[in-house]
């Protein structure tokens, strides 16, 4: 999950890049352009039970 607060968020963009990180763009709220970069091999999955995101 990348924002968990309330708000409007926009324009995702994804990319991945050949050293395997995933870089994210979106707007936060339409005032600020966010950049998120997520290295795939460093998640874990996690079910979602009961319709509620794990913690």
């Amino acid at each position: 999950m990348l924002e968990s607060d309330p708000g409007e968020y926009s324009y995702p963009a994804l990319i991945q890049t050949k050293d395997g990180l995933v870089h994210i763009t979106y707007t936060w709220k339409r005032q600020k352009v966010k950049h998120v970069v997520l290295d795939p091999a460093k998640l874990s999955a996690k079910p979602i039970l009961d319709g509620s995101w794990p913690e």
